[in-house]
């Protein structure tokens, strides 16, 4: 029987047990390995593909693979029950390890790199980023691919922050919360540190024991004519490059000086890289050297700003915001609990009532191409807005409306996605959507001499600065603290320090935004708008609710046909009902045979009814709403009775007092009625 070999290594965190195993698992991969954290397992693979001629960018792919079987279950649609497209989920764990780990690749590879992770089991107790995170930098450690790990990454606040980087600097974060403090960051950033040092030492002991020899990475030179040509270039024309905001024109210059000249595709894409790499140089040491930034801001200097609502008269709620060249035309509709969105993914069930969906057209950065579905930078922005304005969102109970907010990027020069928090912010206010407070978003960037350890943080970075720039810090709260918070590097990470110094300047810029959105709209208004459905409430027993529904939903459907089609009727468990319609009349009169269908009866009350059959022993009478009860012979009137269409006739109005209430029957009585 063939033998399977294993290493395994153990270590702790949060006082739980890690692990990480490598065997001849996927053995045709570059390196695989097992990371196990109390019953979730990952499976993290590593290929190095061959030189990819003709390209200037480093291809780097991340897959996250979700699998149902993780769980137990079966899910997809009812003719597909494989996995489909990666969910929302899987993009964005995918981003983070990607986010990650590319900062410690060399730019210049040109050779292809696939990290695939797939999760084998989740116990819906341990979250799989973490172990995946892990999983994957010791498989790139301990493979013979070229990269300056390790690194690992934590939760933090109850799983609402994540953190993650190399040995004493952060490079990556992602952060919920509800107005956290500048200092509740901070100290989070500095327990995780604490922790990530720890995972890398634990990786480091792996890598000594099993690590590969890694490949020996050879960068062809551009010729000492193509160098002097770049050189020349950029002498002659950078300075009204960047003045110009004409970098795009540096490099097509460029490309035609040598394409004329009959230079290969290789040694133009050379020319390209040396002609960015010197961009690059020349922008961090203006703003290192010179605190002097390329449009002639001062470094906590945040771009011209406008904010306008109410656009359109047909939409629920509109705001346009402009920050600089970066414009964000945010549009808010409204709809009953039914639009909710339901996500069904290995890791959550869940309906949700406030969605936010950002677009990014090629038309936003002057581009013309294919237009695609949204792709996972579009799935990035999206959520992180979303997760900025969710605080402030209102109940369900104060406000019964299912949100969706559409974000169209219509210009981007830097960070629409903080654009996008601020025009949503506006939008939902001018929706009539009760949130408590305005948010606001703002980008921090870095220029970072890592040789001589200068650097300079800047607030509302541009394009070019976040292009050629060491950092996107993205902040984004309210007046009173932080609610959304993300980063990225282009460096080996950040110190406590340079996080220090950017909350701070972020606060005043956020505040700056925030004064601005309360002069376009300063708080919610009164009502919705007349075309958003009115949505009216009623709260009933939790035992009627099969009452309300009825067979088959014979009941409820009955209610929508008797009054309109515009209608619909939602339950909550607890017994809440949430009638809707864009026809205000219709709801009123909707919820009017929800309550008679709902109504609870009790002894000694008087009602009117009428008389729908006759029978030996008495007559049913219709209480409205489909309920009904009975007057038993001896209850028509005082005396002997001999028939009972003596006393009452199918069709007859009756006026009866409630006897009693049993199991649901209702027992009435005439004779018992005060005159």
């Amino acid at each position: 029987m063939q033998e399977l070999k294993r290493n395994t290594f153990t270590t702790s965190l949060d006082d739980e047990e890690v692990s990480l195993e490598v065997s001849d698992i996927a053995k045709q991969a570059n390196a695989a390995v097992i990371g196990k954290h109390g019953e979730t397992v990952v499976l993290a693979t590593v290929v190095i593909g061959n030189e990819r001629e003709g390209i200037d960018y480093f291809p780097l792919t991340v897959d996250f693979e979700e699998r149902f079987y993780a769980v137990g279950k079966i899910l997809g649609g009812r003719f597909m029950r494989r996995e489909g497209r990666p969910s929302d989920d899987a993009v964005l764990s995918g981003r983070l390890i990607d986010r990650t780990i590319r900062p410690l690749f060399d730019m210049r590879l040109r050779r292809a790199i696939q990290v695939t992770i797939t999760i084998l089991a989740y116990d819906e107790v341990h979250d799989p980023d973490m172990i995946a995170l892990l999983t994957v930098s010791a498989a790139l450690s301990i493979s013979d691919i070229p990269w300056n790990g390790p690194v690992a990454g934590v939760f933090g606040a109850d799983g609402k922050a994540f953190f993650a980087g190399s040995e004493g600097k952060i490079n990556m974060i992602e952060f919920e919360g509800s107005d956290a403090s500048e200092k509740e960051l901070i100290k989070l950033f500095e327990t995780a540190q604490g922790k990530i040092d720890q995972l890398i030492t634990f990786q480091k002991d792996i890598i000594k024991k099993i690590g590969k020899e890694k490949i020996e990475l050879t960068f062809t030179e551009p010729s000492a004519e193509t160098k002097k040509t770049v050189q020349e270039l950029l002498k002659q024309k950078l300075e009204t490059a960047l003045e110009n905001k004409a970098l795009h024109d540096l490099e097509r210059e460029l490309t035609a000086i040598l394409e004329e000249r009959g230079e290969s595709r290789e040694d133009i894409a050379l020319a390209r890289f040396l002609l960015e790499e010197q961009i690059e140089l020349h922008v961090k040491n203006l703003i290192i050297t010179k605190k002097q930034r390329i449009d002639g801001r001062s470094l906590d200097e945040v771009r011209p700003l406008y904010a306008e609502v109410g656009l359109f008269n047909r939409t629920h709620g509109s705001a346009l915001f402009m920050r600089g060249d970066t414009q964000i035309l945010s549009i808010t509709t409204l709809a009953p609990p039914s639009g909710n969105q339901l996500i069904e993914t290995m890791k959550t069930s869940e309906s949700r009532r406030f969605m936010l969906h950002y677009n990014f057209p090629n038309f936003s950065v002057g581009e013309a191409g294919r237009s695609r579905g949204p792709g996972r930078r579009d799935i990035g922005h999206g959520t992180l807005a979303r997760k900025a304005l969710s605080a402030v969102i209102p109940s369900k109970e104060l406000s019964p409306y299912t949100i969706r907010v559409v974000a169209e990027t219509l210009s981007s020069n830097g960070s629409s996605s903080m654009a996008t928090v601020c025009a949503t912010s506006l939008s939902l206010m001018d929706a009539g959507v009760n949130v408590s407070k305005h948010v606001a978003g703002i980008a921090m960037g870095l220029a970072y001499d890592e040789k001589s350890g200068a650097y300079e943080i800047m607030t509302d970075i541009q394009g070019p600065e976040d292009h050629y720039g060491d950092m996107d810090l993205k902040v984004a709260g309210t007046e009173d603290g932080i609610n959304a918070l993300q980063m990225d590097v282009k460096v080996s990470g950040i110190t406590k320090e340079m996080f220090e110094k950017a909350l701070p300047m972020a606060r005043k810029a956020r505040l700056e935004i925030i004064k601005v959105l309360k002069e376009a709209l300063a708080q919610p208004r009164d009502r919705v708008s007349s075309y958003a459905p009115t949505i009216l409430l009623h709260s009933i027993n939790p035992d009627k609710i099969g009452a309300l529904i009825g067979p088959g939903g014979k009941t409820i459907n009955g209610i929508i046909a008797a009054v309109g089609e515009d209608v619909s009727i939602d339950i909550d468990e607890d017994g809440t009902v949430f009638v809707a319609s864009v026809n205000k009349e219709h709801a009123e009169k909707a919820l009017e045979l929800v309550k008679g269908t709902t109504r609870e009866f009790s002894s000694g009350e008087i009602v009117d009814g009428t008389v729908i059959k006759l029978i030996d022993f008495g007559a049913i009478v219709d209480l409205g709403g489909g309920q009904t009860g009975m007057i038993h012979v001896s209850e028509l009137k005082d005396g002997f009775v001999d028939k009972v269409s003596d006393v009452v006739k199918e069709g007859d109005a009756v006026r009866v007092k409630v006897k009693k209430v049993e199991r649901g029957k209702i027992g009435l009585s005439i004779k018992d009625v005060p005159s």
